[in-house]
């Protein structure tokens, strides 16, 4: 069973994935693996799924360490 992170207490910024996809440049099958691998959270709105921007930019958006900061 793959680690699933909890849910915010109150997701604030919920988008369609085609919105989040497009603001972060990466395809809405991206965003739906992300979702089933536990990557990042999901939510239902009625038979349609949102996800939260800002827990996105959180999960996504990762530092890439350089040679001088070692």
């Amino acid at each position: 069973m793959p680690h699933t992170s909890p849910p915010p207490a109150r997701p604030t910024h919920l988008v369609p994935l085609a919105d989040a996809a497009e603001h972060f440049h990466v395809s809405v099958k991206t965003l739906r693996r992300r979702i089933a691998d536990g990557t990042i959270a999901g939510y239902r709105v009625g038979r349609l799924i949102r996800v939260d921007l800002d827990e996105l930019t959180q999960s996504l958006v990762v530092a890439i360490p350089s040679a001088r900061s070692v």
